[in-house]
């Protein structure tokens, strides 16, 4: 009877115990449970920041590459056809091998950037494009470098080649800049509207001025009328010593 007294009053302590008990333990596991949720979240935060910054990276990269280098080296070797004075010729030709090749390097970094940091499953268009565009711009790189000597038989068909993957590749690339602005927005939810304008712009001048430079000598020659100038010798008509013939060539450059 004493030991189902003790066996009793031992059970009654014990629920008591485990009443009181019971709360703090809870309490304490919530604590700890929210604690590592919190840190969880910061973790996943802080990975957001890290992705988007690299996503912005990514599109500026590609920006610089498709939407401004390559544009400029493209309207540097154009303005070339028209230049007579051999220094300015090699400017321009400076010019448009510098761009073309810093467009390169930064769409190299920009894949593999793409590469090593996003989940390329391929499911959109500016993801199928850029690769498509990558090995395109590696072989324009190429072309470029194995460019036959001028007067050569090879000259020609280097020329079309070189001219008509070059353009393809510029207008992909700034197509794919528009693509590359929507897929932001959907892996974002950010705005696009003022870069899109921004671009549209630029894109916008780049084409006026690629258009405009085969139009300028015309447009000069509309307010002459013909017969009204009087009519000069021009340097192949007049034979000059060799020495004054250096001296202009000079002075006109």
């Amino acid at each position: 009877m004493q030991f189902l007294q003790k066996l009793g009053f031992f059970c009654i302590h014990a629920s008591v115990l485990l009443l009181l008990v019971s709360p703090l333990v809870s309490s304490s596991q919530e604590h700890t449970k929210g604690a590592s949720s919190h840190k969880d979240n910061n973790i996943h935060e802080q990975m957001s920041h890290k992705l988007l910054f690299e996503i912005t990276l990514h599109g500026f990269l590609l920006w610089a590459s498709m939407g401004f280098l390559m544009p400029l080296g493209i309207l540097a070797i154009r303005m070339s056809h028209r230049v007579e004075c051999g220094r300015r010729l090699r400017i321009l030709f400076y010019v448009h091998g510098l761009s073309e090749l810093l467009s390169v390097l930064l769409a190299t970094a920009g894949a593999v950037m793409s590469f090593r940091n996003f989940n390329n499953s391929f499911n959109n268009k500016h993801q199928r494009v850029g690769v498509g565009l990558y090995g395109l711009i590696w072989l324009q790189a190429l072309i470029g470098f194995v460019r036959p000597e001028r007067g050569s038989k090879g000259r020609s068909i280097w020329f079309s080649v070189h001219w008509i993957l070059g353009s393809a590749v510029s207008l992909l690339g700034i197509l794919n800049v528009y693509t590359g602005l929507q897929a932001y927005h959907e892996k974002t939810s950010k705005g696009i509207r003022l870069w899109t304008i921004i671009f549209t712009a630029e894109f916008c001048f780049i084409a006026f001025f690629y258009l405009f430079q085969d139009k300028w000598v015309y447009i000069r020659k509309q307010g002459v009328i013909l017969g009204s100038e009087p009519v000069r010798p021009t340097i192949d008509q007049v034979v000059l010593p060799p020495e004054k013939q250096k001296e202009l060539v000079t002075d006109s450059c």
